[in-house]
């Protein structure tokens, strides 16, 4: 993706932390001649060589996995909080824009199989169950619930390239950066206060 220099970020560990905290991505490839996207979870993991992948799954029905053999090539997006900005927030005249964060890795994928499947699948419900008032185990399911593990195609992903930008107004001065995190509380939405907190932190 075009990322401007002043909002392209290399910090390896904040990048990390961006892809832990927003695992439900886009699997991008091509299938049977055009564009496929699935929006799944994909989950930043060692593997067993010690490299850092994206682990993920998909239903046997989606055509997409189909291809993943003779076309390795795929590209996951990640999407953080995002939030319009008025340039009526501003001291001078300008236009509006977008504040956000994204993460675009591209890399090699490769179905895997066996007890690596289970694993993976143990490690993504033990993240999303752990605040769970009863939380669910995969090893204490039955076995006809996890017959339908054979209903999915799990994969990895060796990640070659991490594109990241954190656009949160970087090229505005303190004044204007300030009144835009004030402008952003007072919505009280969600997205938008997320931001703030963000713009925020790069400001320090």
């Amino acid at each position: 993706m075009h990322i401007p220099d002043i909002y392209k970020n290399e910090d390896k560990e904040a990048i990390r932390t961006f892809l832990k905290a927003n695992a439900f991505g886009i699997l991008i490839n091509q299938t049977n001649g055009k564009l496929w996207a699935t929006h799944i979870p994909l989950e930043l993991e060692i593997n067993k060589d010690g490299e850092e992948v994206l682990m993920g799954h998909i239903s046997k029905e989606n055509p997409q996995w189909t291809t993943f053999e003779s076309n390795d090539q795929v590209l996951a997006v990640f999407t953080g909080p995002h939030a319009y900005i008025s340039s009526s927030w501003y001291d001078h005249e300008n236009v509006p824009t977008w504040n956000y964060m994204a993460v675009h890795v591209y890399g090699k994928i490769k179905i895997i199989e066996g007890d690596a499947v289970i694993d993976s699948l143990t490690k993504l419900v033990d993240k999303y169950e752990q605040n769970s008032k009863c939380p669910v185990r995969v090893a204490d399911l039955s076995k006809k619930t996890m017959m339908q593990t054979r209903g999915i195609v799990a994969f990895e992903i060796k990640i070659e390239e991490i594109q990241a930008q954190t656009k949160m107004s970087q090229n505005r001065d303190d004044k204007n950066h300030s009144n835009i995190i004030s402008e952003l509380e007072k919505t009280e939405n969600p997205q938008s206060m997320a931001v703030a907190k963000e713009m925020a932190k790069y400001r320090k």
